[in-house]
């Protein structure tokens, strides 16, 4: 089921908050920053995690990852890597919605007011399009979190 809160028959999906089952959790996406942090009422020093639909888009965005690495990141599931202060995570063929197909990469949060638990009718309000399938929303563990940087990796969730 897609649900769709934008009164104009004519808005850029890039600009919109999804609400939407991640691989690990349920959480809010949009290519805009600004409307997370507006929507999560949360310090704009804190960035967000970028999720790439491919390992091919992520290497676009110029993000250099460090060879002897690349595999590592490359097969990972439900697992966030830092690399000079850019976190982001790859993953591939999860979304099923077509919405989100044609999105290359999404800013990606977890659908909940900041230090707050899941709350459905919160997510409802703030979301512009909610897209749920017939498993509904389940709030699960976080991603791994690992910080590589040239000669080593380092676990940090």
């Amino acid at each position: 089921m897609v649900k769709i809160n934008s009164t104009s028959r004519l808005f850029s999906i890039d600009t919109q908050v999804i609400l939407a089952q991640t691989d690990t959790t349920v959480g809010f996406l949009s290519q805009d920053a600004q409307k997370l942090y507006e929507v999560k009422s949360r310090d704009t020093s804190k960035p967000f995690i970028k999720v790439y639909q491919r390992f091919k888009d992520l290497q676009s965005h110029k993000l250099r990852i460090p060879s002897s690495f690349k595999s590592r990141v490359r097969r990972s599931t439900k697992t966030t890597f830092i690399v000079k202060d850019s976190a982001f995570r790859v993953v591939a063929g999860h979304l099923n919605s077509s919405i989100l197909r044609n999105l290359r990469w999404n800013h990606s949060t977890s659908a909940n007011e900041s230090g707050k638990s899941f709350q459905r009718d919160f997510c409802e309000q703030k979301a512009d399009i909610i897209i749920e399938d017939k498993n509904s929303f389940k709030e699960s563990s976080s991603s791994s979190l690992f910080k590589i940087n040239k000669k080593k990796i380092k676990r940090l969730r």
